[in-house]
C-alpha cells in the first residue's frame, strides 16, 4: 500500500460545514504535493444511517453496502490516506465520525470484503480544533484514533491540534498553521499541535 500513489480521503465530522476543523484540515491539504487525489465526504451530509451491529443476530453477517454505506465503504478502500478531520465533542470525535468507525465492525464480516487486510499498511490521521486551551483534552481523541489504527495494522500519523471554538478562531492559530504546513510530509515537528 505505501508504494501506491497517495490518494487522500478526508471525513469531515463537523456538525456544520466550514467549521475550525475543515479549515485547518483544508490548510493542511494545500502541502500536498500537487496533484496528490483528494476526496473530500462530510459525514453529516452523507445521510448515513445509524449503525446496527449484527454481529449476535440471524447468522452475524454484515449484509453487502448500498447507498450512503457503499459510497462511504468505497471510498474509504479506494484511499492510501484516510483523514479523520473530527472537532473536539466531549473529548473524543463527533458522532457523525463515530457512526463511520462504526461501520468498520461491521466491515471485518461482509463475506469478501476482506476489510482488515485491505486496511493494513494505509495511513490514517487525525485533525481536530478544540476550545481548550490545553492539548490534553485531545488526548482521548487522538488515543481512539491511534488504537483504531493498531487494531487494524494501520500506519497512525498523528493528530493535528488547532485552538478554536467560534468560526474563524483557528485561522489566527499560528502554531497549528505552522504545523500544518508539515503535516501530511511524515516529519513531525517539536510542536505542541501534533498529538500521538
Amino acid at each position: 500500500m505505501t508504494d501506491a500513489p497517495r490518494s487522500f480521503l478526508f471525513l469531515l465530522g463537523s456538525a456544520r460545514t466550514g467549521g475550525n476543523t475543515e479549515a485547518l484540515a483544508r490548510a493542511a491539504a494545500e502541502h500536498l504535493a500537487p496533484g496528490t487525489a483528494q476526496r473530500w465526504i462530510h459525514l453529516g451530509e452523507l445521510g448515513l444511517p445509524p449503525f446496527t451491529d449484527r454481529r449476535h443476530t440471524g447468522d452475524g453477517v454484515t449484509p453487502f453496502a448500498e447507498g450512503a454505506e457503499r459510497l462511504v465503504q468505497d471510498a474509504t478502500l479506494a484511499a492510501t490516506d484516510i483523514v479523520i478531520a473530527s472537532p473536539l465533542y466531549w473529548y473524543t470525535v463527533s458522532g457523525p465520525v463515530k457512526n463511520y468507525l462504526d461501520y468498520w465492525s461491521g466491515w471485518l464480516r461482509v463475506p469478501g470484503l476482506d476489510f482488515r487486510a485491505r486496511m493494513a499498511g494505509r495511513r490514517l490521521w487525525g485533525v481536530t480544533v478544540a476550545g481548550d486551551d490545553d492539548p490534553a483534552a485531545a488526548v482521548p481523541l487522538a488515543g481512539a484514533l491511534r488504537l483504531t489504527a493498531g487494531y487494524l495494522k494501520m500506519d497512525w500519523r498523528g493528530v493535528l491540534l488547532g485552538n478554536g471554538s467560534r468560526p474563524g478562531d483557528v485561522d489566527r492559530d499560528g502554531s497549528a498553521h505552522a504545523a500544518a504546513e508539515a503535516f501530511f510530509d511524515g516529519s513531525p515537528t517539536a510542536t505542541p499541535n501534533l498529538l500521538f
